[in-house]
């Protein structure tokens, strides 16, 4: 068996008016991110990993944005097609462990929806996906409000 860690990361600036999608959930919110997709900033971090544990680049390669094909995707889509990339490779998710910070709104509520949709996109137990929120304690951009930073880490492995 072989086993490979990969880690990502990603950004989205938020705008009053638009949806905020997160791990695959519709958050009740006021402001959601500004981009060419849904925005879910979650996902995007956790294709990166999954991308990158395997050196095969990131999200903006595969799905770049100046194309019309991906305008307004939902990233569960573009998650499972990631997915299906590793898996033609012999490659599985492992585990998958997502940090996300923003200052409001607070997402404790939603936190069991977002490992349940993000296990049964990447075909792998709940308790193999971890997300944790956590504010900046009002420092910097997201501590402002003005955005979402994600970190993602995953194993995947080749039986």
């Amino acid at each position: 068996m072989e086993l490979r860690i990969g880690n990502g990361y990603d950004v989205h600036a938020l705008e009053e008016g638009l949806p905020m999608w997160l791990g695959g959930v519709n958050i009740p919110s006021a402001v959601g991110f500004v981009a060419h997709s849904d925005g879910d900033v979650a996902i995007h971090a956790l294709c990166d990993a999954i991308l990158g544990a395997l050196a095969l680049g990131d999200i903006g390669h595969l799905f770049p944005d100046t194309s019309p094909e991906w305008k307004g995707i939902d990233s569960k889509i573009l998650l499972a097609k990631v997915v299906a990339l590793i898996a033609g490779r012999g490659w599985r998710v492992g585990n998958a462990d997502i940090t996300i910070a923003l200052q409001v709104p607070k997402l404790a509520p939603h936190i069991l929806s977002m490992r349940e949709t993000l296990a049964r996109v990447m075909g792998v137990p709940v308790d193999a996906v971890s997300v944790k929120a956590t504010t900046t304690e009002r420092l910097g951009f997201v501590g402002r409000g003005e955005g979402c930073e994600v970190w993602a880490s995953v194993t995947v492995i080749k039986p």
